[in-house]
């Protein structure tokens, strides 16, 4: 069976938020309503929940913004948008008046701030039409159970770029960002110590800065400034150049090669068995895949066909019996056979397919990337290897595992404001306490440590965060990053940079 929703972490925390701060905020016992998205919140939502999950919310139809649609007057309609010129123009185009609106009313709710500007405008136009008009702070998209992303790509240009005239644009996506990540916390309900990597670059710097600031700001109760408590987290903030190697080595773990040498768009992988075209979604409603993902190619390649004898003798076993009983359990068992070979059989494709992109070339390569000549002095991992072309661990490893241990030099990864106390070492306690160690580890359980990443992620930095968790059970990490990277990614977004800015998508409407 699939993980339930409350066993997907981030995508669960978001999906709940979104039930309480706008379905739940608007619902009406046996009142149907349309949906209304634009780009961002389409990939949200996608990213948390499906169609049924909408339909049990009253939903009875998700529209695009952007697009024309036929009037429904009969109709209220719910918007969840971003707060951009592009998307509030879209809205007021459906209630231009009282006899020509699209829908019965509007319940609007926005992903996070919306400026002055853009409210005003909607309040001069069609407030009369307005049921709620609300932000719910949600402007990450939680990609997995532990890695969310801020879904801005162009960002890498403008903190990049070596353009001096991109100035503005720059502080305006460090803004932009720097909103974005207070909603994560927000969302986790974490007021957390902030740190930063002081090096190479000063990205990390400002950034962090931004978001303590901006975590102040939103977290104050009253005229007073008060504020919400540090919590026991701690959100860490790096410059993507604190590793450039794992950017672009090929990755021989499954999820990751899978998505370097394949054509695998919005998660979408398209394959052909019994001489169709088939495509199935790699997504973590599907156990098999998030069992394997992080597996190396070549245990993949064992594991899979040894599953699909395992059913098959199962399911010989059962039919060779002829009692009732027996048969109404296989009536009942073989839609799940089913299923799980179809699983099977789409993830054998997969890994065919990455090791027929393997064989001729990339095998070469990687032996090759995994012998780098000089090497900075590292922890000892010796002891993890298993294949020799699967040496490389990324440096996020290092840093998880030592910011978990408070073993991070406090010079070099500096916090923005006073350091929560369950990750500096203090805390004394009474002699009839509990040993320091014991008591501090105590007070770390159910704490998170929240990464972002300037300018990308890889998907073995990814896997990163979920074999740290699982080694140290006291403390959860979640991953994030502006986008997500892939070698290919990398050097394309590379050859943009010497690029003039017009040449380049703008990341926010203006």
């Amino acid at each position: 069976m699939a993980p339930p929703v409350t066993e997907r972490g981030l995508k669960s925390v978001v999906w709940q938020k979104i039930k309480a701060t706008v379905f739940d905020d608007c619902k009406k016992e046996d009142e149907w309503k349309i949906m209304l998205l634009d780009e961002f919140t389409t990939k949200l939502l996608a990213s948390c929940c499906k169609m049924s999950d909408l339909l049990a919310e009253g939903i009875t139809v998700v529209e695009n913004i952007y697009k024309n649609r036929e009037p429904v007057r009969q109709m209220k309609a719910l918007y969840f948008i971003s707060p951009t010129s592009k998307s509030v123009d879209c809205f007021l185009r459906d209630f231009p008046s009282k006899s020509e609106n699209k829908y019965k009313a509007a319940y609007v709710y926005f992903t996070d701030f919306c400026p002055d500007s853009l409210f005003n405008k909607i309040k001069a136009s069609c407030s009369k039409s307005i049921r709620r008009c609300k932000e719910i702070n949600i402007s990450f998209i939680p990609l997995e159970s532990q890695v969310y992303t801020l879904d801005v790509p162009d960002a890498f240009y403008y903190c990049y770029s070596p353009d001096p005239s991109n100035a503005n644009g720059k502080d305006a996506v460090m803004e932009a960002m720097a909103e974005q990540i207070v909603t994560l916390c927000a969302s986790l309900d974490e007021n957390p110590g902030v740190r930063f990597k002081s090096k190479p670059l000063d990205n990390a710097s400002k950034l962090a800065q931004l978001v303590e600031k901006k975590l102040e700001n939103y977290y104050k109760t009253d005229e007073k400034s008060l504020i919400k408590g540090k919590t026991h987290s701690q959100l860490i903030i790096i410059d993507r150049g604190f590793d450039p190697v794992s950017t672009v080595l090929h990755e021989l773990t499954f999820q990751a090669m899978a998505y370097d040498l394949l054509p695998i768009e919005n998660d979408t992988y398209k394959y052909k068995t019994d001489g169709k075209e088939k495509e199935a979604v790699l997504e973590e409603d599907d156990d098999l895949w998030v069992r394997i993902r992080h597996r190396h190619i070549a245990v993949v390649l064992e594991e899979i066909p040894k599953l699909m004898k395992e059913i098959s003798s199962t399911k010989k076993a059962t039919e060779g019996k002829i009692s009732l009983s027996a048969l109404a359990q296989l009536m009942k068992k073989m839609p799940h056979f089913r299923k799980q070979i179809t699983k099977q059989v789409v993830h054998l494709n997969l890994a065919e397919d990455c090791m027929n992109k393997f064989k001729p070339n990339i095998e070469k390569l990687c032996k090759t990337e995994q012998s780098t000549q000089s090497k900075p002095l590292r922890k000892d991992r010796s002891a993890e290897e298993t294949f020799q072309l699967s040496r490389w661990t990324p440096y996020i490893k290092d840093i998880l595992e030592d910011a978990i241990d408070n073993r991070l030099d406090s010079k070099e990864w500096p916090y923005c404001s006073q350091c929560p106390a369950v990750w500096n070492g203090s805390g004394a306690v009474s002699a009839r306490q509990k040993p320091r160690a014991n008591y501090l580890e105590d007070r770390k359980n159910g704490s998170k440590l929240i990464v972002f990443v300037i300018g990308g992620i890889t998907y073995s930095e990814m896997r990163c965060a979920y074999e740290v968790s699982q080694a140290h059970k006291s403390c959860g990490v979640i991953i994030g990053s502006t986008h997500i990277l892939t070698p290919k990614k990398l050097l394309d977004d590379i050859k943009m940079l010497n690029k003039s800015k017009d040449k380049v998508s703008i990341i926010k409407d203006e």
